[in-house]
């Protein structure tokens, strides 16, 4: 798939079939993950591969908005790591990158996937916290449900001429 074919195309999918991701595809996905661009370079994230029945089954509890991983195989959580933090609060436009890329290898590799935001919505962040005993130095910051499609939502169009502007307001 090419890469504008893949950004256009792509879409939020919430509605998974029950079928696993191999190993492979998920170090597919963190390896394209982890080619994000990052400020410095210096790679702040952290990533936690979640595909225990039992924990999908509780995190929407922490994340309402996560409702899906109740029927996806696999998540992974996205955090950003404060021991590589070498420009401050950057980590944060770094793991959004990563995340971006989670979502664009998922499509291209036939998987569905959706973005869940835990920062910096408080409580999500602390409800994180306990349920993995993260570390001090990492904060949550997103949640991408995976799985193999069971819906097919049409591409979107979102240009919007009146939000550009050229060499000024």
């Amino acid at each position: 798939m090419e890469a504008l074919e893949a950004i256009k195309t792509r879409r939020s999918i919430r509605k998974f079939k029950p079928l696993e991701i191999s190993k492979e595809i998920q170090r597919e996905l963190l390896d394209a993950a982890m080619l994000a661009p990052s400020a410095g370079n210096e790679q702040p994230w952290q990533f936690l591969v979640i595909d225990d029945r039992k924990i999908l089954e509780a995190i929407p509890l922490i994340c309402p908005t996560a409702a899906m991983c109740r029927q996806s195989p696999l998540a992974i959580l996205v955090c950003g790591d404060r021991n590589y933090e070498k420009y401050p609060d950057f980590w944060v436009q770094d793991c959004s990158a990563a995340t971006q890329n989670i979502l664009l290898a998922a499509h291209a590799l036939g998987l569905g996937a959706v973005w869940a935001g835990i920062y910096p919505m408080k409580e999500r962040v602390e409800g994180f916290i306990r349920m993995f005993a993260l570390p001090e130095e990492i904060t949550p910051f997103a949640l991408v449900a995976l799985g193999y499609p069971d819906e097919e939502p049409a591409p979107a169009r979102r240009f919007k001429e009146e939000r550009v502007h050229y060499n000024g307001w």
